[in-house]
């Protein structure tokens, strides 16, 4: 469905279930080059099963109009924004990578109107390399190739993501050019990096949120190495948070490469 956000026609992915703002929501967030599509068994599953769901695509980004957010706390902002704009007072956040730092910025700004916060393949600080962000600007299809690389450790996505078979590595590759195609006007992959890499209120985040807060990593990610969210881990432990860690053994791209136990991660999670 599309909602009016901050001026600008927004699109959210519902998992095929009318939306009702008097039920349970979840808002998923998606990270770098990437949109709502991500979570397509995630989605799919809680919207039949009792929970609205906002799979968003950020501003800028794919079916989404507006300007593409350039800081995690602007992107913060606009999932607020959201939430006001959908008529929900109060919801579960969802966020991968970059989606992750979104998430943990909006859950602190939101405190209360968070019910949960699930942080999939994140990490703190998320540095990217400096080779990274150039190619980002001066050569998206070589950098696009290393993050898909980087991302994966399975070339055949599981019978529940896609199809049998499918191939994950040129899937991921066709999805980041189709979302860094849609916004002709800003080269979203860059700035989505930068955004990334610039952010620095993680610690004091974690230490304002209210919900509890699951931590969702892959075992063999090499984009956000589980270790580097281990600062992020203590830090919410150490102020009395309640923490929750999920290790799943595939790489970045949890939600395709191991749909099921992302999803029963979520699941579970949710119904603490």
């Amino acid at each position: 469905m599309y909602i009016n956000v901050q001026g600008a026609s927004t699109y959210c992915y519902t998992g095929g279930k009318a939306f009702d703002p008097a039920k349970p929501t979840v808002v998923f967030i998606h990270g770098v080059l990437n949109d709502h599509s991500v979570w397509i068994l995630q989605s799919r599953y809680l919207a039949h099963h009792g929970w609205n769901v906002l799979a968003v695509d950020l501003p800028g980004h794919c079916k989404s109009g507006g300007e593409a957010p350039s800081t995690v706390e602007e992107a913060a902002g606009f999932i607020a924004a959201l939430l006001d704009a959908a008529g929900v007072q109060k919801a579960a956040l969802v966020g991968h990578s970059w989606g992750s730092l979104i998430a943990l910025e909006a859950a602190a700004q939101l405190k209360e109107r968070v019910s949960h916060l699930m942080l999939v393949g994140t990490a703190y600080p998320m540095k990217v390399s400096p080779a990274l962000i150039e190619s980002s600007l001066n050569e998206p299809e070589k950098a696009l190739k290393m993050v898909n690389v980087f991302s994966r450790s399975t070339l055949a996505a599981p019978p529940s993501v896609l199809g049998p078979g499918t191939w994950v590595y040129g899937a991921g590759m066709a999805l980041g050019r189709r979302v860094l195609r849609s916004n002709p006007a800003v080269n979203v992959f860059h700035r989505g990096f930068v955004a990334c890499d610039r952010y620095a209120n993680g610690e004091v985040a974690i230490g304002q949120i209210t919900s509890p807060v699951l931590f969702l990593l892959g075992a063999q990610d090499q984009m956000t190495q589980p270790r580097a969210a281990q600062g992020l881990v203590k830090t919410a432990q150490a102020a009395g948070k309640t923490v929750q860690v999920a290790n799943v053994p595939v790489g970045h791209h949890q939600m395709s490469e191991a749909p099921e136990a992302t999803l029963s991660a979520i699941r579970d999670f949710l119904a603490r």
